[in-house]
């Protein structure tokens, strides 16, 4: 036979199974998801929240639950995991300061970054200071710096091209968050290597 005769088109009945429908969300569902959640992401006691509110929100769109008590519980699980310190905006904090300050981002930036994530103004301000130590403006020439070096501007420019993409490389800086005198010192810089001393935190060589 070529294949040319009348196709069979009953439907496969493994192929279009119904899904299985949930049964009703249960706070114990919400402790769960909780913890599986921590056990892959780094979260704050808000992030923690949102998630859960998220599962709750669906959960009432499918009339799995009611919106309102479902809404307690998830207060009730994220207060008694903060309480265990199983999230903890302080640790979460310091850790992503940490981080950010080593892909080179701005104090500015980072504050933001975190106070999207529901940290509050003064744990942001304890791990930056203690990230920094006593020589802030030398911590942010330096994140500077690093910008510079992971988006290739400045120093690591072909030298044909410095003076032409300086504005540019300006506005740059500045975007990412950084003062228009810090972009002007790692822009004054004119080689690879001294840039990459000063994103170490070396002293620059005396002019």
């Amino acid at each position: 036979m070529d294949g040319s005769g009348p196709r069979d088109n009953r439907a496969d009945p493994g192929k279009y199974k119904k899904p299985r429908k949930r049964g009703p969300l249960k706070k114990l569902t919400l402790e769960r998801s909780a913890l599986h959640y921590l056990g892959r992401y780094a979260s704050t006691v808000e992030g923690l929240r949102r998630v859960l509110a998220r599962r709750v929100e669906k959960a009432a769109r499918e009339e799995r639950c009611d919106r309102d008590e479902a809404s307690a519980w998830v207060e009730e699980v994220v207060a008694r995991f903060a309480q265990a310190g199983l999230v903890d905006d302080r640790s979460f904090a310091e850790g992503r300061v940490a981080s950010l300050r080593r892909r080179g981002e701005s104090a500015r930036k980072i504050a933001f970054t975190l106070r999207e994530k529901g940290v509050e103004p003064e744990l942001i301000a304890a791990a930056l200071a203690e990230q920094d130590g006593d020589e802030a403006d030398d911590a942010e020439f330096a994140a500077a710096c690093r910008l510079a070096q992971r988006r290739r501007l400045g120093a690591i420019r072909p030298e044909d091209m410095r003076r032409d993409m300086r504005d540019r490389d300006l506005a740059a800086l500045a975007r990412a968050g950084f003062s228009f005198g810090v972009a002007r010192r790692v822009l004054a810089i004119e080689d690879p290597e001294t840039l990459e001393a000063a994103a170490r935190g070396r002293p620059l060589p005396d002019r």
